[in-house]
């Protein structure tokens, strides 16, 4: 799936308009993850998208940048170890009584450029998320977002607890017995691939080799828990919203536990998606 970037980055400038950084719900302290001053940090380019297309961690997607902001923002990102910032540009309300909108900066997702590829009009780039971020510092907005960011991951999960790890096993089945699903479906040509969410899976499982401090990396068990949280083959454009619902809301998450409950539940209704859309396509056969 390509993208075609283009988000107003006017809502960055003046006194008037100064960015307002939500907050994340609230959660018991024994769940949230402070950050000390001396946490590490990168500076780094920042790409923003709407709401509906929240990047989570493990994900890929191929990105179509054109515009002469976001070339700059490719090559900086190059020198950079292949390093960006992908976050959400959320919408809110400055007042009740105001009809003025500001904008939160919010689900920021460190990414790793997998691959580039030049075209005669700007460049495909293949993308994959690496581990959540919080933008802490905003240092520039021309000719693109820059700013400063510090990690965010999940309380550090007991990875030899029989619980994560019957968990891991069994989101790791329910992704395969999808996969062998999916692949059966007749899909059009501009489908997204098929493998989408087992290439996550498989990504996910191994140490990711990256440039960076280990602290952007999260925990085997917090990388699994994210790989279902990407659509399926033949998803309906409800389906499409539910699941961008579900991946605002596990990004808010701190508990990698009740991330992989969910992931497994997302998966069983996937399999029963895709089971009911292949015996629809069978008797379309007959």
């Amino acid at each position: 799936m390509s993208l075609s970037v283009s988000c107003p980055l006017y809502v960055f400038l003046g006194s008037s308009r100064k960015v307002h950084i939500r907050n994340q719900r609230k959660l018991s302290t024994s769940k949230r993850r402070r950050f000390s001053p001396k946490a590490s940090s990168l500076v780094l380019p920042l790409l923003p998208f709407n709401v509906n297309e929240v990047l989570v961690p493990c994900e890929s997607k191929i990105l179509h940048l054109y515009e002469a902001r976001y070339l700059a923002l490719l090559e900086e990102s190059l020198i950079r170890k292949n390093l960006f910032v992908h976050f959400v540009l959320d919408p809110i309300a400055i007042s009740d009584s105001a009809a003025e909108v500001s904008f939160a900066a919010r689900f920021g997702c460190l990414v790793l450029i997998e691959n580039v590829e030049r075209l005669d009009v700007g460049a495909l780039i293949t993308i994959r998320g690496i581990g959540r971020v919080k933008i802490i510092k905003f240092f520039q907005a021309e000719p693109y977002l820059k700013g400063e960011v510090i990690p965010m991951q999940d309380t550090a999960p007991d990875c030899s607890s029989d619980v994560i790890s019957s968990e891991l096993s069994a989101v790791k089945d329910a992704v395969y017995s999808l996969n062998i699903l999916e692949i059966k479906l007749k899909a059009p040509k501009e489908a997204l691939l098929q493998t989408q969410i087992v290439n996550s899976l498989l990504w996910a499982d191994k140490e990711p080799s990256l440039d960076c401090d280990d602290a952007f990396i999260p925990s085997l068990p917090e990388r699994i828990s994210f790989a279902a949280f990407q659509p399926v083959t033949g998803s309906s454009q409800s389906e499409v919203v539910k699941l961008q619902q579900k991946k605002l809301t596990v990004m808010d998450l701190k508990d990698t536990e009740q991330r992989l409950y969910d992931s497994l539940e997302l998966l069983k209704e996937n399999i029963s998606m895709v089971v009911a859309k292949l015996a629809i396509q069978s008797i379309e056969i007959q």
